[in-house]
């Protein structure tokens, strides 16, 4: 009987999920609305195009985005491989030329035989092998059809993109190259204040206009990792110089100055000429972001290409809908992958697309799934968007048991298993990640030996 998959949404998950079925020989028809309906936060039709940032984020095995990066190099991810050949300059992070990388994802996708490229709207959840992987802006018409499913309310947060300026309009009388503590090449645009010039910064932006939210969203909560930088503002007005804006490991040669504040650009494409505010995803109305900018030292004058907006972001409660490999405990042969889990993160994404792509592989030729050992921050992170214990709790008021809400998480070391380690190192957080990331890769490699790589 022949068999096909159907994958919603080519965007990071949908792209990886179809490459890892397409190599194995499994027919996708990969179905993406863009261009023809916008989603509001996308800028082309390209498959896998990065929103909100270009950054990938770090890509040290002693940091959780680091391990997860080098455990799907691993399990044989595809986009990972294209994000290095479109890498740009940035330091200890793995940041990529956003346009040439998505070109790159679409044009392996277009021309790769066992992959037909759909360009239409889906509505309705399709019978079959299907992977949802339509992201965090599905449109309307899907998510109720996602919602009569699961029987469930989707939940929401808000996510904020940064801006996006040119860099011949960037003053380097004033601006500076540096990459924190000279790690890597210098790569990324520095823009240093003294007090007084932090402290006109922090009052223009705690008082900018805001574009009002619809009365439907107002229910909907930021994630924690990507707050507009208004509301860390609002927590007082040292927040942004511990937080995105802190001046530690970032010295003008020029000086031999450490600032009060530093504001740094990251590049955004592969010709060097627009760069991206690090942590300055913003939801200020376009008139006063102008103002916030050029308020900057070095920004004066700047050109701004792309303003910062905010959207809304849709996941499932994947702990009563998904087992941890990422299939529906109601149906056979449906799985999730992406955002829509309750992952956040361009890494993770690609990674639960990877998984979901491997594992509905492997229930087509009627083989185990995989279920990723928790030792493993991937396994680590199935496991903690799909376990249902962790999300019970007895309520101090009646002894209840009640389901608490659950928020999107990215990588982090406090998911994985603890690790013993002596009295006097307990403290070593450096020492103690190194040994988690050790642990997670041997544990990884054993795992593929074992279960992987002799059956592929």
């Amino acid at each position: 009987m022949f068999k096909e998959v159907k994958i919603i949404g080519a965007g990071l998950a949908g792209s990886e999920a179809a490459l890892q079925l397409a190599k194995r020989r499994i027919k996708v028809k990969l179905y993406e609305m863009r261009p023809a309906k916008t989603t509001g936060a996308h800028v082309t039709g390209d498959c896998a195009e990065f929103v909100c940032s270009n950054s990938l984020g770090s890509a040290d095995i002693i940091n959780a985005s680091g391990l997860l990066k080098k455990e799907m190099e691993i399990l044989g991810g595809e986009l990972i491989k294209i994000a290095h050949e479109n890498a740009v300059p940035a330091g200890n992070a793995l940041a990529i030329a956003r346009e040439d990388f998505a070109k790159a994802v679409t044009k392996r996708i277009e021309e790769n035989e066992n992959i037909e490229l759909i360009r239409e709207e889906v509505t309705e959840i399709p019978d079959g092998y299907v992977i949802i992987a339509s992201g965090p802006l599905t449109s309307d018409k899907f998510a109720d059809s996602i919602k009569r499913f699961t029987q469930s309310e989707n939940l929401s947060f808000f996510d904020a993109i940064a801006p996006i300026v040119e860099v011949d309009s960037i003053n380097f009388d004033k601006a500076f190259w540096a990459s924190r503590y000279d790690k890597g090449e210098a790569s990324y645009i520095n823009c240093p204040m003294n007090k007084e010039e932090y402290e006109k910064f922090y009052n223009i932006l705690i008082n900018a206009p805001r574009i009002e939210q619809h009365q439907v969203d107002k229910n909907s909560k930021f994630f924690e990792s990507c707050l507009p930088i208004e509301v860390l503002a609002s927590r007082g007005i040292d927040t942004l110089r511990f937080g995105p804006m802190k001046p530690v490991g970032l010295v003008d040669k020029r000086t031999g100055i450490e600032n009060y504040a530093v504001v740094q650009l990251r590049q955004d494409n592969s010709a060097k000429t627009l760069f991206n505010l690090v942590g300055f995803q913003t939801n200020l109305k376009w008139g006063a972001q102008k103002e916030l900018l050029q308020s900057i030292p070095g920004l004066e004058n700047v050109n701004i290409v792309r303003y910062g907006v905010m959207h809304r972001n849709t996941f499932i409660n994947s702990s009563q809908i998904l087992n941890p490999t990422l299939e529906t405990a109601e149906r056979n042969g449906l799985f999730f992958a992406g955002q829509i889990t309750g992952t956040e993160g361009y890494t993770e994404s690609i990674a639960t697309g990877m998984l979901a792509g491997i594992n509905m592989a492997a229930r087509i030729s009627g083989k185990e799934p995989v279920v990723l050992p928790q030792e493993t921050m991937l396994g680590a992170l199935t496991f903690y968007i799909t376990d249902k214990a962790h999300l019970e709790h007895i309520s101090s008021r009646d002894n209840s048991l009640r389901y608490l809400p659950p928020q999107p998480i990215n990588s982090n070391w406090g998911i994985l298993p603890n690790i013993d380690l002596p009295k006097k190192d307990r403290k070593n957080k450096k020492l103690k990640n190194e040994l988690l990331a050790k642990r997670a890769i041997e544990t990884m490699e054993k795992y593929c030996n074992a279960h992987l790589n002799a059956r592929e």
